[in-house]
């Protein structure tokens, strides 16, 4: 298994202030900002418990910050890079890997994932295809047994929102109607270069809640609907399904960002 030998800018290696130099300028279309910081990148990959036989696979490696660990961590390693630049100085670094080379939003790579087992995820995610990405592993989650992915701090936040709080919104409901959330640390923007405007955040997701008993096509559309105008009520947001229903025992003056995950489920159920 090949090793990647790092260069550290103005620090010896194994210090909370290495950087690592980029071997490629960062593609500002692509979203690209490079994680420099070596003891974040470290802790980042001891946030997956995905165990050393278990598939992993790495989204957006860049120029493999993240993956000159994975690959000594797990035996059945891939990752999913959409720069062909990056592409080149992975394969220079680690030519035994498996590099799909491929838009992560492109659901082809899905049906190569080993059937009859469940897939780790990692990944450094762009922040303006997050939302998609969510998405993506919340529609496939049977797929996935977790995640450890890198979003934008207001993000995380609002991933691990509760009911009543001012960051509980669509992501938040649909997020944790899927997975347990867990928000691991914050990234400071000085950890990346080029240095972002916004600091990060890591968030473990495990997928470990069972599929709610009731159509998805109608639960997302409630959800959609109740937030739609988050500060009015729900006899006014969700007007244009109800359809002239009568919803009894719900209590249409509240705001969605009252409701709890089962509630959510239930009106879905009551609504259709």
């Amino acid at each position: 298994m090949g090793v990647f030998t790092a260069k550290y800018v103005n620090a010896p290696p194994n210090t909370r202030s290495a950087r690592l130099r980029q071997p490629i300028k960062p593609r500002k279309s692509l979203g690209q900002n490079f994680l420099t910081d070596h003891g974040i990148i470290e802790e980042i990959v001891s946030c997956l418990e995905a165990n050393r036989d278990q598939p992993v696979v790495e989204i957006g490696p860049g120029t493999g910050a993240l993956t000159s660990l994975l690959v000594n961590r797990y035996n059945r390693f891939r990752a999913i890079e959409i720069d062909e630049r990056a592409v080149e100085v992975l394969k220079r670094q680690h030519a035994e890997i498996d590099i799909m080379q491929m838009d992560v939003l492109d659901a082809g790579w899905l049906l190569s994932l080993p059937s009859g087992e469940r897939t780790a995820v990692i990944g450094n995610l762009p922040y303006y295809i997050t939302s998609p990405i969510l998405f993506l592993l919340i529609d496939n989650r049977e797929r996935f047994s977790e995640a450890v992915i890198m979003v934008q701090k207001e993000v995380a936040e609002r991933l691990v929102a509760k009911p009543g709080t001012k960051a509980y919104g669509i992501l938040s409901v649909q997020l944790q109607l899927a997975a347990s959330v867990e928000y691991k640390f914050t990234v400071p923007r000085t950890a990346f270069y080029p240095q972002p405007n916004v600091d990060s955040a890591i968030i473990r997701l495990i997928f470990d809640r069972p599929v709610p008993n009731v159509d998805g096509e109608h639960l997302r559309k409630v959800i959609r609907q109740a937030f739609s105008q988050k500060r009015k009520m729900l006899r006014n947001t969700l007007s244009p399904i109800m359809q002239g229903k009568n919803l009894d025992g719900w209590d249409l003056s509240r705001r969605a960002e009252t409701l709890s995950l089962d509630e959510f489920v239930q009106l879905a159920k009551d609504l259709f």
